[in-house]
């Protein structure tokens, strides 16, 4: 069976080192300053009869009893037919260095069998992290994204209306151990490791330090790390601030990326084919049925006939073979579209010339 493919293809350019460069706070992490995540469960009301079935969502209906019995009201062995509420689970990203007081996002899911969470009211949520201590707390009107609108016989949907988020919906409480100014040592941690990006940057970094601080401020650990060493004239924030400014052009590994599902092909900057002979045909086979009915004289006491009739096509459309050199990329994607292919016989052809040992790059296929 043939794969759905899309009709393009996704190319990486690059056409001078000026476009590549980019800066380091793109390509690298300071270690130690990241996000926390945070969990909650929690309850939406107000929702316009498109909560949960209490008795298909047993925890809902718990969740509901416990927090009236907490408000002072005793509704233990009342039948609830109540569909304006929904449990959730709550998620949110704690940002690095977040002080009490100050807000952040917070992303909703229905846990139950609600249709939408469109209308609804988050109920004050505890917010923990994987330590199981409570370090924000969410609440506040939900904002949606998708609908959906049932009828007696059609259904019309768009988007997922169970999933939600608030904007500014939590509160912080606590906040995370350490500050950025007590740090003993600053690292760099590389988004893409790789040996010649690393030096790039230490050179970046020590070109930068010798014409302002007449002295070298970067060392490399690894492929992956490099150490930072800050004047005592700067603060950490300052310093931190100018060296993520500086541009580096960061080295692209020759890798090539094939998606069979969607027909999506993408080729790095560095990808080179050595010299090879390409010819790709498709043999493409049409069958079709055209019955033939046969009907009796009249007033015949013959029976009404139907004859199958089959008409097999089978046809090779004309190779043609193609002479490839990938130098660089523009020549290798000129040399593909030479044959005219789409997305799929490129897929086939990229992985014949890998089996060939011509393709000089990593084939990837996901």
């Amino acid at each position: 069976m043939m794969l759905r493919v899309l009709s393009f293809i996704v190319l990486l350019l690059s056409s001078t080192v000026a476009d590549a460069a980019v800066r380091i706070k793109d390509i690298a992490n300071l270690r130690g300053v990241r996000e926390n995540q945070l969990i909650g469960y929690g309850l939406v009301i107000g929702l316009k009869g498109t909560g949960d079935t209490l008795r298909n969502a047993p925890f809902t209906e718990q969740s509901l009893q416990s927090m009236l019995d907490n408000m002072g009201i005793n509704i233990r062995g009342t039948l609830l037919r109540t569909r304006n509420v929904a449990a959730v689970v709550v998620t949110a990203d704690l940002p690095p260095y977040a002080a009490g007081g100050s807000r952040m996002d917070v992303a909703l899911s229905s846990l139950g069998d609600a249709s939408s969470l469109l209308g609804g009211t988050l109920l004050m949520t505890q917010l923990r992290g994987a330590d199981g201590e409570v370090y924000a707390v969410a609440q506040g009107a939900v904002a949606v994204g998708g609908y959906s609108v049932e009828g007696a016989a059609q259904t019309v949907s768009q988007g997922v209306p169970t999933s939600g988020r608030i904007p500014n919906g939590a509160l912080i409480e606590r906040e995370v151990q350490g500050k950025f100014y007590e740090m003993e040592s600053l690292i760099l941690e590389l988004k893409n490791p790789d040996f010649v990006t690393a030096t790039r940057i230490i050179d970046a970094i020590n070109q930068y330090g010798q014409g302002r601080y007449r002295a070298s401020m970067a060392f490399e650990r690894d492929y992956r790390s490099i150490i930072l060493s800050r004047p005592r004239s700067v603060a950490p924030v300052r310093f931190i601030a100018e060296i993520g400014e500086l541009l580096v052009e960061p080295d692209t590994p020759a890798r090539v990326i094939i998606d069979e599902r969607t027909g999506t092909v993408v080729i790095g900057r560095n990808v080179q084919v050595s010299t090879v002979a390409v010819t790709h045909g498709n043999l493409s086979v049409r069958i079709t049925e055209m019955p033939i009915v046969s009907q009796p004289a009249p007033f015949s006491r013959g029976e009404t006939v139907v004859t199958p009739q089959t008409f097999i096509e089978a046809g090779e459309p004309g190779a043609q073979v193609a002479i490839l050199r990938g130098t660089d990329l523009q020549r290798l994607v000129r040399g593909l579209n030479q044959i005219g292919l789409k997305p799929q016989g490129i897929i086939a052809i990229l992985q014949a010339i890998k089996a060939a040992g011509a393709l000089q790059a990593d084939l990837v296929i996901q």
